[in-house]
C-alpha cells in the first residue's frame, strides 16, 4: 500500500487508474493532497468533492440533487473530462449495495480523462472492485516535511523564531518531537503558546509531547506511560545495560532519538518482580523516547473489535506516534504456541500479524517485549533477527540486591551511613527486586506510624516476616531457568 501523496497520486493517475481508495483519518490533510494533486492535471481545475449531507460541490457551490450517491455518481459519469472527483463518505454506502458498485464499475468503463478518489478510514473495499482500484493510505509527515514546516513557521511566527534564537538546538528537538504528528496538530502545539505568561521551548517539546499522548489515549488499547526512570534506578542487569550503553556509543543517543539509529527491539524474559518492566521505562528514558504500552491481555479483550485489527491499530498507532519504545507486556498473554497450534484461530492471525510488522516496519519503532514464561512463545518469535537480543532476568546476586536496598532507601530520603546493606543483602537471598522494594516501605511505614526513624532492626524484622516468590513457586521458577540456560543472554553478571 503507497503512501499517498502529490507526486504519487499523479503517478497512479498517469498510469490510467480510474479508482483511488484511500485509508485515512485525516480528512482534511487528504482532500488538500487531491486538491494539489487536481491543479496539476490539464483542464481539470479543482477536485469536485462529494458528501453525504451537501451532495457535489464544484469550485464552493453545490450542485443540485447530487445528495444521494446514486444521482452523484450518475453525474460524474455523464459530465465530461478532464475532471477529478473526490468522494469522502461513499464508502460507508458501497458495502452490500449493488447498484453503486455498478455505477462505480460503469464509470471506471467510459471514463477516458476523469478520476474518482474515494476515502475511508479502514481498508473495507468491496472485493468485485478490487481489481479495479490501487490502495493508498494518507501517511504522517516525513522528517524532512516536518524540519521544511518548522522552518516556514519560525519565518512566520514571532515567538518560535524569538525561542530558536535562543536556543539553536530547539529547532532540531522540535522536529523529532513532533515526529508522528499531523501539520496541523504541530501548528496548534505552538499557537497554544502565544497564551502562556512565559513561554519556553521545552514548553512547545512538551506539548507535542502531550499531544501523542492525546493520540494514544483516543486509541483506547495502548497507554502513554508518564516515565522518569533512569538506568542508575536498576539494581543489577549489567548486561542488559552494557548493551544498551553500547548501542548509545555506536548510534549516539540523539541519533536513537531521532529514529535514523533505533535499534530492533529486545525481548526480557524471566521472573516476575526482578525489574523487567523497570528496566524497559529506563531505556525509554535514557533514550528521550515516548514509552507506550501495550498489554496483549486487552487485545482479545473485545473492547476494542476483533484482536488481529486491534493489534494492528496498536502497530499503527506506534508508528503514527515513532520514534518511540513499544513496550508489549506479558507478550506470552497474546502469542502462544498453544494459541499458533490453534490454526485458523485469533491467536494464530495475531502472530502472523506480529512477525510480518516486525520484518516489515520502517517506521523507528523500539520493540521492547516482556515475558514471565518465554517457553510458550513460538520459535518463530525466538529466531534470530527478530529481536536484537533476548535476555533473561533472573534473581539478583548478593552485589545486586546491596544496589536495590541502596535504591530504595535513597528513595525513602534515609541516611544509610547508620545501615549494614552487606547483611541486609545476605539475609534476602532469593528475594527478587520487587520484594527487596517492599520490605523496605514497609519497614519504613512501621517506623512512621510509630514516629520514629527507621532501623536495621526493622528492616530485618520486615525481611524475616517475608516468604519471596522463590520458596512459594520454586518448581515454576527452576523451569524457567532451565529453560534459559544457554537459550537467553543473563541480564546480570559482565560480558567477557
Amino acid at each position: 500500500m503507497d503512501n499517498l501523496n502529490v507526486a504519487g497520486l499523479l503517478k497512479v493517475i498517469g498510469s490510467g487508474t480510474k479508482l483511488v481508495y484511500v485509508v485515512t483519518d485525516n480528512e482534511r490533510r487528504t482532500e488538500a493532497i487531491v486538491a494539489q494533486a487536481a491543479t496539476r492535471i490539464k483542464g481539470a481545475g479543482g477536485p469536485i468533492v462529494w458528501n453525504c449531507t451537501d451532495g457535489l460541490v464544484r469550485e464552493g457551490a453545490q450542485l443540485p440533487d447530487t445528495v444521494e450517491p446514486l444521482k452523484a455518481l450518475e453525474y460524474a459519469d455523464n459530465e465530461p473530462g478532464p475532471l477529478l472527483f473526490l468522494f469522502k463518505d461513499l464508502a460507508l454506502f458501497w458495502q452490500d449495495n449493488p447498484y453503486i458498485i455498478r455505477k462505480i464499475k460503469d464509470f471506471i468503463a467510459r471514463s477516458r480523462d476523469k478520476v474518482m478518489v474515494v476515502m475511508g478510514q479502514e481498508e473495507a473495499v468491496p472485493q468485485i472492485l478490487r481489481e479495479d482500484l490501487v490502495v493508498m493510505q494518507q501517511g504522517l509527515p516525513t522528517i524532512t516535511e516536518i524540519r521544511v514546516f518548522f522552518e516556514q513557521l519560525v519565518e512566520r511566527e514571532a515567538l518560535l523564531a524569538k525561542l530558536c534564537s535562543e536556543d539553536p538546538e530547539l529547532l532540531g528537538k522540535l522536529v523529532v518531537a513532533a515526529q508522528g504528528l499531523d501539520m496541523n496538530d504541530i501548528e496548534r502545539c505552538v499557537r497554544m503558546q502565544r497564551v502562556a505568561q512565559q513561554p519556553a521551548g521545552r514548553e512547545i517539546v512538551q506539548a507535542l509531547f502531550e499531544a501523542k499522548r492525546q493520540i494514544i489515549r483516543k486509541s483506547g488499547i495502548m497507554e502513554f506511560v508518564v516515565n522518569d526512570v533512569t538506568p542508575d534506578q536498576v539494581g543489577g542487569m549489567e548486561n542488559l545495560k552494557y548493551w544498551m550503553e553500547r548501542r548509545e556509543k555506536a548510534f549516539g543517543i540523539e541519533g536513537i532519538a531521532s529514529g535514523v539509529n533505533m535499534p530492533k527491539g529486545v525481548l526480557i524474559m524471566g521472573i516476575a518482580g526482578c525489574g523487567k518492566s523497570l528496566f524497559v521505562k529506563a531505556v525509554a528514558a535514557k533514550w528521550h523516547l515516548p514509552l507506550i504500552r501495550l498489554d496483549m491481555s486487552s487485545v482479545y479483550g473485545g473492547l476494542y473489535g476483533s484482536p488481529e485489527a486491534s493489534v494492528r491499530r496498536s502497530f499503527a498507532t506506534a508508528e503514527a506516534v515513532a520514534p518511540c519504545v513499544l513496550w508489549i507486556d506479558e507478550i506470552e498473554a497474546g502469542i502462544s504456541s498453544q494459541g499458533f497450534k490453534a490454526e485458523g484461530g485469533p491467536a494464530s492471525r495475531v502472530l502472523g500479524s506480529f512477525l510480518t510488522w516486525m520484518q516489515e516496519k520502517r517506521s523507528p519503532v523500539f520493540v521492547a517485549a516482556t515475558a514471565n514464561a518465554i517457553e510458550m512463545l513460538p520459535a518463530e518469535v525466538l529466531r534470530k533477527g527478530r529481536f536484537d537480543e533476548i535476555f533473561y532476568v533472573g534473581l539478583p546476586e548478593a552485589e545486586a540486591r546491596e544496589e536495590i536496598f541502596h535504591i530504595h532507601l535513597a528513595k525513602q530520603k534515609i541516611d544509610i551511613t547508620g545501615f549494614d546493606v552487606k547483611l541486609l543483602a545476605g539475609s534476602t537471598r532469593g528475594f527478587s527486586g520487587s520484594e527487596i522494594e517492599q520490605a523496605v516501605l514497609s519497614a519504613a511505614f512501621d517506623a512512621l506510624t510509630e514516629g520514629r526513624p527507621l532501623t536495621q532492626q526493622d528492616l530485618m524484622v520486615t525481611v524475616s516476616r517475608t516468604v519471596p516468590l522463590s520458596v512459594t513457586m520454586a518448581e515454576q521458577i527452576k523451569k524457567i531457568e532451565a529453560w534459559a540456560f544457554k537459550r537467553a543472554v543473563p541480564a546480570s553478571g559482565k560480558f567477557s
